[in-house]
């Protein structure tokens, strides 16, 4: 099916999205995760757009959506969620399912909480956390955090490809043809020719100006929405006794928490591949219902 590129101003900055199955009134968001483009959504948001329309942003300072001139500021989960809330008003937004990977699902469960964008909190209808938890290890954010911020640049394409390969080998089986999709969509040129990793490369501040950003115990407990975690079974960013806690507190407390681990997959489940896609599916329309 296919889908539409669009840009669009949220929090003064603009804001690449892809839009699939514009025709329905169902919304799901689907946010990718640090150092990725909301193209990483694409399976997911054509298997859903049969029924949903699915809204895939690039956040800012990735992909085609504008770098931040103020990174200390901006490249943060409470900005983030400024730009969701104008992200959902300016799209005509009601209600939505939302989807994040990662950092994306920070996002979610930042803006699904109330506390940054209280407009929100009776907006998101259910939450899937793709490999993200309120707690999250210290070593995999630090390994995060040196590659992320170093982004590597090479004379050729295929030298890219392989190096993705190799950094996001976790995702778990990919295609051929995904692999070159992912390398083709997440690639800018360098002005001396070489290809780079889509991204600012100062986003990775977010680490240092705002340590605690991804300790999240505060918004989660104030979930109300049912959620679906996906583990990686072999993640080593989502702990397992932060997901044994996160079954006695806050939705898990009231019923409303589902955990699902992902396996032969570290961090994150790429949701490209039947099962995951089913998953995600299946716990979406049961939260419509």
């Amino acid at each position: 099916m296919p889908f539409g590129s669009k840009y669009v101003i949220c929090a003064g900055r603009e804001i690449h999205y892809t839009e699939w199955g514009a025709q329905h009134a169902r919304t799901v968001v689907a946010w990718h995760g640090l150092a990725r483009t909301g193209r990483d959504m694409d399976e997911l948001a054509e298997h859903l757009s049969s029924s949903w329309r699915v809204i895939c942003p690039d956040t800012i300072g990735r992909g085609f959506s504008q770098w931040s001139p103020d990174p200390v500021n901006e490249y943060r989960l409470e900005f983030y969620a400024r730009i969701a809330a104008e992200l959902f008003d300016k799209l005509g937004i009601a209600r939505a399912h939302w989807v994040g990977t990662s950092m994306g699902g920070a996002i979610g469960t930042v803006c699904a909480s109330g506390l940054f964008q209280p407009k929100l909190k009776e907006r998101i209808q259910s939450l899937v956390l793709n490999d993200n938890a309120p707690r999250l290890a210290a070593a995999a954010l630090e390994r995060i955090r040196n590659y992320a911020g170093n982004p590597p640049a090479f004379g050729s394409m295929a030298e890219l490809e392989a190096f993705f390969r190799q950094v996001y080998k976790p995702y778990g089986w990919m295609s051929d043809a995904q692999w070159r999709r992912l390398t083709e969509t997440s690639t800018r040129r360098l002005p001396d020719g070489r290809v780079t990793p889509h991204y600012d490369p100062a986003m990775v501040r977010q680490f240092i100006d705002h340590p605690h950003d991804y300790e999240l115990w505060e918004h989660y407990d104030r979930l109300r929405i049912p959620v679906l975690l996906l583990r990686g079974a072999e993640s080593d960013l989502v702990p397992r006794d932060a997901v044994e806690e996160m079954m006695t507190r806050g939705p898990g407390k009231i019923g409303l928490m589902r955990v699902v681990e992902v396996p032969g997959v570290g961090h994150a489940p790429a949701l490209n591949v039947p099962a995951q896609l089913e998953l995600v599916r299946s716990f979406i329309e049961r939260a419509d219902r």
